[in-house]
This record gives structure tokens, sequence and C-alpha cells, in this order.
């Protein structure tokens, strides 16, 4: 594989990008939106001069990253020619669904079609195209340069060959791919969801505090991070639609999202990319407890 398509320019697609780039592949990055293609790179821009001030890479490996990342603005223009796509859009099945039928319509029979899906079935996802064998997940951790687990997600009828391509590339990426099958949440998520969303029950609840939790995991637990402010990072809303997905897909009470929760992702405050989740990320109040408002 030489070149590599990569859809959505968010916080995974343009992390995505910068991996697959620094790596020397073409990356053909795709986004609908001008000002979303921009903060991207932008993002990827600031993400490698810090490793350059870190002397992690020189200034000719983020020059070079830089120029094998070319920007589209539609998804025929962006797919035409390249051996792999990554979609990497907002984890919302309707929208995946509707990139994958017209990636089904414009790409090649042997370009292998990946999902960077954390929740939704790869085999729902596969559905909408001919050749389903060639459609996968590659889940990556945020962030994406920097974390070494890949998801591999094998939908029912992904084939043996397609895993393995899809493997190996992972480890060309300097990363760590683990084969997982096809349920609702997967392996890390599946894990993952419930404790964070346990956590957000006990703030509810009323047991303790945003800080007091998080630092009962962080130091009982060993955890390098605590769950409220793991949510806040990886946004309030995207946990929110994994744990929807998890509840709808096995039916049981266990994955229903805690209605703090739910009240925080009406009222807008997501997280970090907010400006303010369980902690407050403004200016003058980066990363201090959000007051006890809850």
């Amino acid at each position: 594989m030489k070149t590599i398509a990569v859809i959505g320019a968010g916080t995974m697609g343009n992390g995505i990008a910068h991996t697959f780039a620094q790596f020397g592949f073409k990356v053909n990055l795709i986004d609908i939106s001008k000002e979303n293609l921009q903060k991207g790179i932008d993002t990827i821009t600031k993400n490698l001069d810090r490793m350059l001030a870190k002397e992690k890479i020189s200034e000719k490996d983020k020059q070079q990253t830089l120029d094998n990342i070319s920007s589209f603005i539609d998804i025929p223009s962006g797919v035409k020619g390249v051996d792999l796509v990554i979609e990497a859009a907002t984890e919302n099945e309707d929208l995946k669904l509707k990139i994958f039928s017209q990636l089904n319509d414009i790409c090649g029979e042997k370009v292998i079609l990946a999902s960077n899906t954390s929740s939704i079935s790869i085999t729902r996802i596969a559905s909408v195209v001919k050749n389903q064998e060639r459609v996968i997940g590659m889940h990556f951790m945020n962030p994406v340069p920097i974390m070494k687990l890949v998801e591999i997600i094998r939908g029912y009828n992904t084939s043996d060959k397609v895993t393995e391509t899809i493997m190996k590339l992972s480890e060309k990426l300097n990363k760590v791919p683990v084969e997982v099958n096809d349920y609702p949440g997967f392996v890390a998520n599946r894990i993952l969801m419930p404790m964070i969303n346990e956590a957000i029950e006990t703030l509810y609840n009323g047991v303790a505090g945003v800080y007091e939790i998080d630092t009962v995991m962080k130091l009982g637990m060993a955890h390098p991070m605590g769950p409220l402010q793991l949510a806040d990072f990886i946004g309030l809303d995207v946990c929110l639609s994994i744990l929807e997905v998890m509840y709808n897909g096995f039916k049981n009470p266990k994955y229903a999202p805690c209605p703090l929760l739910v009240n925080m992702v009406q009222a807008g405050k997501i997280g970090v990319k907010s400006g303010e989740g369980f902690y407050d990320y403004s200016e003058n109040k980066k990363a201090e407890k959000v007051s006890e408002a809850f």
C-alpha cells in the first residue's frame, strides 16, 4: 500500500493522517468543510512542532510528513487511486452507512474499506458494500500518533487476507494490532465505557466529587488519568453515543447511560472540545474542577 485516504479531519482523522504520513505513506485527507481541513492540518503541524521541540523528529521529517498529506473537500476526488480508505467521521451509524454506500459506488473492488468506529458494527457497515470481505475496522486510540494499540475488527464477512493485510500494515506504523470480533463496543469500549459510566453514576449519586473520584482511580488503581477526566478527553458526546450503541445492541441495563451524562451532552458541555465538561478547560480555569453544580 502506498496511498491512503482518510475521511474526516477531526481529532481521530487528522491523527490517523499524521501517523500514516509520518511513516512515508501518501495521505489524502478528506473533509466536506474547508475550515475543518485547515484545522486538521494546523493540528498536525502543531503536533509535529511538539515532536520537533522534543527532538523526536527533525525539521526534514516534519516537512516530509506535511508534504505527504493532500487535502480534498469531496470523497470522489480524495479516494481516486488509493489502496485503502479509512473512514473517521462522527460516530453516527447513518452517516457511516451513507459514506460506505458512496465508497461502494466509486472505489474499485480491490480497495480495502476500513472504519475507525469505536463501537458500531462492522458487519452492519459492510452491509451496504457489495464486496463485504474487504470491509474491516481499524479502531485507533487517541492521540493516534502516540498510542500503540489498534483494534482490528473483523466483520462477519471480512476475509482472512484483508485481516492479515491490515494487521501487517498496522505494524508498519509501529502500532500493536489486536484482532477482535464484531460485537458492540468491541473490547476497548465494552470494558472502558461501563467504568466511565459508573464513575458518572458515582458523581450523580453524590458519593464523591469529580476530583475525589478521579484521585481514587489514579492513586488507588494506577490509572494515568481518572475516568471523568478521560471522559472529557474522549468527548462526553462520544461516550454517550458508544453507550447507546452497546445498550441497544445488548439490551442490557448495565450499559444504560447515566442521566447526568445525557444532560451534560444536551447542555453542550461535552469536555475538552467544548471548553467544559467535568472540568473547566477555559483559558482562565484550564484543567480545574468545575464548580459543584452537579
